[in-house]
C-alpha cells in the first residue's frame, strides 16, 4: 500500500470557491466550514472508494469517531461538507453529508451496508472489510480497535462540480 498524497489545499479552495459562488445560500447557511479528505488509508484506497463515489453506487461511509478525535477534526453535522481527494491528493468532488448516526459496530444495517457501495453491498462483507479496515488504522495510531467503538455512520451527496452532483 502507497501511502496516500497530501491534499492539494491551493487547488481544494478553488474547488470551494466555485461552489460557493455557484451556491452562495447553501454556504451562508453552514457558515462555508468544510473539511478537504480522501476516502480510506492508502493512496490506492482513496482511489478505489472515489471511483465508487464516481460511478454512482456509494452514498454512504463510515468512520471510527475516535479517529476524528485523534486527528482534531469535529464530527461531521447534516449538511456540512468536504472536498474529496483522490489518492495523490487532487480535489476532485464536493459533498455534502445528509445524515448521520453514531453506533457500534454490531449496528450497520443492510440498507447503509448497501449504500456504502463496497463489494457485495451486504452486511457480512461491510463487517468484514471494516473490521480489518479498523484493526489496521487503530493500530497505525497506537490504538486497539474494539467492536464496541463509536462508530459515525454518514450518507451523503456529491453536490460539485455540476456535471458529478446528484441530482
Amino acid at each position: 500500500m502507497t501511502a496516500a498524497g497530501a491534499p492539494d489545499l491551493a487547488a481544494a479552495a478553488a474547488m470551494w470557491q466555485a461552489y460557493a459562488a455557484a451556491h452562495p445560500q447553501v454556504v451562508a447557511v453552514t457558515g462555508g466550514e468544510h473539511t478537504v479528505e480522501r476516502f480510506g488509508d492508502s493512496e490506492e484506497l482513496a482511489d478505489a472508494l472515489l471511483e465508487i463515489v464516481l460511478s454512482g453506487r456509494k452514498r454512504a461511509t463510515s468512520e471510527l469517531a475516535a479517529e476524528f478525535l485523534a486527528s482534531g477534526e469535529p464530527l461531521p453535522r447534516v449538511g456540512s461538507h468536504w472536498i474529496a481527494c483522490d489518492g495523490r491528493g487532487v480535489p476532485r468532488i464536493v459533498i455534502r453529508s445528509t445524515s448521520l448516526r453514531i453506533g457500534p459496530f454490531a449496528s450497520v444495517d443492510p440498507d447503509f451496508a448497501a449504500a456504502e457501495g463496497e463489494d457485495d453491498g451486504s452486511v457480512e462483507s461491510w463487517m468484514r472489510e471494516h473490521r480489518r479496515y479498523w484493526q489496521r488504522t487503530a493500530a497505525a495510531r497506537g490504538a486497539t480497535w474494539s467492536e464496541q467503538d463509536e462508530i459515525v455512520f454518514e450518507r451523503f451527496a456529491v453536490v460539485w462540480p455540476p456535471e458529478l452532483a446528484d441530482r
